[in-house]
């Protein structure tokens, strides 16, 4: 795709049956600040992210993905790429229009390959946020979202055509192929990744750190809250960055992270990573072994929300 109007990725918004546990982990665990709450929706903001917030979390009976939300340099730019989308016969859930959520701004929405909302947007109202000091071990920024597909080579070749992301690094396993596609519209190694999985779902969402210390203390925190850890602490290759995973109250899998690699778009070269190799999951040996109850887990349940847009 020669032209790529997407900057970076905004927000993953998720529905959620325990709406209040949810809201308890993200508010009083987690660490992230809330900016809105009406009662069945509520919007979360990281403290040093100048985004309006980083996740939506809406009270519901079926447990969904809402929908992935990305940047845009300008007005133009959504327009010319909701113009290339419906005529490439992709379904617009709503067009270029101003935004009535949080922040407010321009954008529109559109379901990717597999029934997935995304949504596009520019002149976002940025929030008032600020340095996060050492040892604050909360949440920076979103870093990244993966999503689970049966057929990821066809995802991937889809959001390169239609979204211009570059492919990043792959992870591939010598007698059944390719398993994730870490993808990139920035010089971060990723903000969005594909998982090879039974069926469409919200792999896991990944919020970044001040640095190693805040990293490993907000780990900590979580672990001795008494939520269930199914990976880490440790450091993966592709994106070089750390990571412990967690299961949310809603069965999501929710990532802590830090120091993701920032890339040279005119000398990077995408590598492939044999999965067999230790060192491909955890160059540090401390997280454990990636086994198949990791893998069930993150397969997460089959996403209810395919080719229906959420009602905000």
């Amino acid at each position: 795709m020669a032209f790529s109007p997407i900057t970076h990725i905004r927000h993953f918004d998720i529905a959620v049956p325990d709406f209040e546990k949810q809201i308890d982990f993200y508010k009083n665990h987690w660490g992230l600040t809330v900016m809105e709450d009406d009662g069945d929706v509520v919007y979360f903001a990281a403290e040093g992210s100048p985004e309006q917030y980083v996740t939506r979390v809406r009270r519901s009976a079926d447990k969904r993905l809402d929908l992935v939300a990305f940047g845009a340099a300008d007005r133009a730019s959504v327009d010319q790429l909701a113009q290339q989308l419906g005529s490439s016969g992709v379904s617009l859930v709503k067009e270029p229009d101003v935004l009535q959520t949080l922040g407010g701004g321009y954008g529109f929405r559109f379901f990717d390959l597999e029934g997935r909302t995304v949504e596009v947007s520019t002149e976002v109202e940025t929030r008032k946020h600020r340095k996060i000091e050492e040892r604050e071990s909360v949440p920076v920024r979103l870093s990244h979202v993966v999503l689970n597909s049966p057929e990821p080579e066809k995802m991937r070749a889809w959001y390169e055509k239609h979204l211009g992301f570059r492919l990043s690094d792959t992870l591939n396993h010598p007698h059944t192929g390719d398993l994730f596609y870490f993808m990139r519209c920035s010089s971060q190694h990723h903000s969005m990744a594909i998982a090879r999985a039974p069926h469409a779902s919200l792999q896991h969402a990944s919020f970044e750190l001040r640095g190693i210390d805040e990293y490993m203390r907000g780990s900590g925190r979580i672990i001795r809250a008494g939520f269930r850890k199914i990976w880490g602490p440790g450091r993966h290759r592709a994106g070089d960055n750390t990571f412990t995973y967690f299961i949310d109250p809603n069965g999501n899998t929710m990532e802590y992270t830090t120091e993701l690699a920032e890339l040279d778009e005119d000398t990077w070269h995408p590598s492939i990573f044999d999965v067999q190799e230790p060192e491909t999951s955890d160059q540090w040996g401390t997280g454990g072994d990636m086994d198949e109850f990791i893998t069930r887990e993150m397969f997460n349940d089959p996403d209810k929300g395919l080719f229906i847009p959420p009602p905000v």
